[in-house]
């Protein structure tokens, strides 16, 4: 029943018994089954507990709660403020004596198990709309599809494709979301693109055709895809990595991770001079545990790295060893699927673990084998996802040393990445002042 006629119909009976309504306390669209805060409800336990009120006139019992806990919270206010007249629409409970509290907490039970029904009817047919693949309706139009989801809009499914291309290939939500600003593409609403909203988009099943229900794919969908569900997968596995690069300062140097220390093998870290010239070094002290004893220019090496990285785009031997490591986009599927069934597994075994189910040895012996499971299908996944910063380049090195300065940052470290595992750098020639090229050793992929 509308809240409208509520109120009416409480004006009415307290009217009838000669009360005088002095305030009207109203939780519009805020269920009492829901377990969400109602600052209304809340704003009469305290006037009631100030003295303010003499009497409570509610539609139905129900409307004041339908948690247990709620009831008895009331309760103690009432007792405390020393109250008796509770008046309902629907019929007289009398809070002053133990039958009509008794009937209050049958009342308050019964409404509590009718939400149940009603919540797990409601879980029930939107598990079968999702199975079905259809649209589960309501929400606001999702970017890529025309009102109603149903059918594709061009212009934004290319956004779509096109985002989903570069962050594949390495570049950041940042810069991607940066982008959009600039070419003035707008979100469904009309704003900005923000990382979490392009994020949000990109991991859905949606763009790809599927079926999310609870942020798992559950199956096909009844509208066609942007993208294909091998691009959803890649996608999921690089968005949701642990190892994902999280902060968001802006990337400075090309090569941090990838360098190594020729006398000790520790990783170089990004330390620049006190004028601002950027270098690597070999850092000792708390928290390091270099040997301190290598520092070289960043500008120099990076230079010549990536002119080692183009020229090996131009060579046999590279594309020899991508025909290697290529895998099928029904491999890369699976692997993701694996990724899915180890984790669901973890959590299962946490769960009987928390259950007293099974013991602690149990709990780690099982526990072993499913994280092996789990970091293996991870590790294929990141090589798919290296492989994809190189997709657009394969066979044309002229085009990637046509574009290199164009592309950002995040997207030069993920093609150097893909095709080379480390540089091992050693100590330089004392009085020699420009980078020695046999300083530097790089580990090639495969």
């Amino acid at each position: 029943m509308a809240v409208g006629r509520q109120l009416e119909d409480c004006r009415a009976l307290a009217g009838q018994r000669g009360w005088r309504v002095v305030e009207e306390y109203v939780d519009q669209d805020l269920s009492a089954y829901s377990g969400k805060t109602r600052p209304e409800y809340k704003r009469l336990l305290s006037d009631l507990g100030s003295g303010d009120l003499d009497a409570v006139v509610v539609w139905h019992v129900d409307r004041l709660h339908r948690q247990p806990r709620e009831l008895e919270e009331f309760l103690d206010v009432w007792d405390a403020a020393g109250l008796t007249d509770l008046a309902t629409v629907t019929g007289p409970i009398d809070l002053a004596t133990h039958d009509g509290r008794f009937t209050a907490r049958i009342l308050g039970a019964v409404s509590k198990k009718e939400s149940d029904d009603k919540s797990r009817r409601v879980r029930r047919k939107h598990q079968e709309i999702a199975a079905a693949g259809r649209v589960s309706g309501g929400g606001s139009r999702p970017f890529g599809y025309e009102p109603g989801g149903l059918l594709l809009r061009p212009d934004e499914a290319a956004v779509i494709r096109d985002c989903a291309r570069r962050v594949l290939g390495g570049d950041s939500l940042r810069a991607v979301c940066a982008d959009l600003t600039v070419r003035k593409v707008p979100t469904v609403s009309g704003g900005q693109w923000k990382t979490q909203t392009l994020r949000r988009v990109l991991l859905s099943g949606r763009i790809s055709g599927q079926r999310d229900h609870y942020g798992r794919i559950v199956g096909p969908a009844v509208w066609p895809a942007i993208i294909t569900p091998a691009e959803t997968e890649r996608l999921r596995a690089k968005l949701t990595d642990p190892a994902r690069r999280t902060n968001k300062s802006a990337r400075r140097y090309l090569l941090a991770r990838l360098l190594r220390c020729g006398l000790c093998g520790a990783t170089l870290v990004a330390r620049p001079r006190a004028d601002g010239t950027r270098r690597y070094v070999c850092a000792t002290g708390p928290n390091f545990s270099g040997c301190g004893k290598i520092t070289i220019v960043a500008d120099s090496l990076e230079a010549l790295v990536v002119e080692s990285v183009l020229y090996r785009f131009d060579s046999p031997e590279l594309a020899a060893t991508l025909d290697g490591q290529q895998q099928t986009d029904a491999q890369g599927v699976e692997w993701q699927r694996e990724a899915e069934r180890a984790q669901g597994q973890l959590e299962e075994l946490a769960r009987a673990h928390g259950e007293e189910l099974i013991g602690l040895q149990e709990w780690l012996a099982a526990r072993t084998p499913i994280e092996q499971r789990l970091q293996t299908a991870r590790r294929k996944l990141a090589g798919l996802n290296r492989n994809a910063a190189l997709a657009e380049y394969i066979g044309d090195g002229s085009k990637l040393r046509s574009d290199w300065p164009e592309l950002t940052l995040t997207r030069q470290a993920a093609i150097v990445t893909a095709v080379l595992d480390h540089v091992i750098v050693n100590p330089g020639r004392q009085g020699l002042n420009r980078l020695d090229p046999s300083r530097v050793t790089p580990v090639w992929r495969g």
